[in-house]
């Protein structure tokens, strides 16, 4: 059986890099990892969430918006924050609307839902110690 053990990366295609890293860089904080040209243009470029996990772009995409919520394939993606009200309020003095404002979620986590300028959907989720998730987890562990 195949052990996996964490989510490496996730690729999001974009229609315009500056823009694009204006979002994730210069308002949400993360940082350009590397670059791969190919035939002399930018092919893609990782952007760092972890040492672990990055965000692969993709420029040059088609279209105007990532896909509606209701389509097939690629929803959202979902950062965790250790403080919701803190994130909220960074996205508020970064100029970053929320698409979505902060609630409790049904599986007992707060939440709060942005969009980046391609139009990807983004949550931001504070795990909770009484969450569905942190439930699960506590189980799994107890069975091991």
């Amino acid at each position: 059986m195949l052990s996996v053990s964490s989510i490496a990366h996730v690729a999001i295609r974009v229609k315009d890099i500056g823009p694009t890293l204006d979002f994730y860089v210069g308002k949400l904080g993360m940082r350009e990892m590397m670059r791969l040209d190919r035939d002399g243009r930018l092919w893609l470029l990782y952007l760092r969430i972890t040492d672990t996990q990055f965000l692969e772009v993709f420029p040059e995409g088609e279209g105007d918006r990532a896909a509606a919520r209701e389509a097939v394939g690629y929803n959202h993606m979902c950062l965790e924050v250790a403080d919701i009200d803190i994130a909220v309020r960074e996205l508020a003095d970064a100029g970053v609307p929320l698409i979505r404002d902060k609630q409790l979620g049904a599986d007992g986590n707060w939440q709060a839902w942005i969009e980046d300028p391609d139009g990807h959907r983004i949550e931001l989720m504070q795990m909770m110690p009484d969450s569905l998730q942190a439930g699960a987890l506590a189980r799994m562990a107890a069975a091991r």
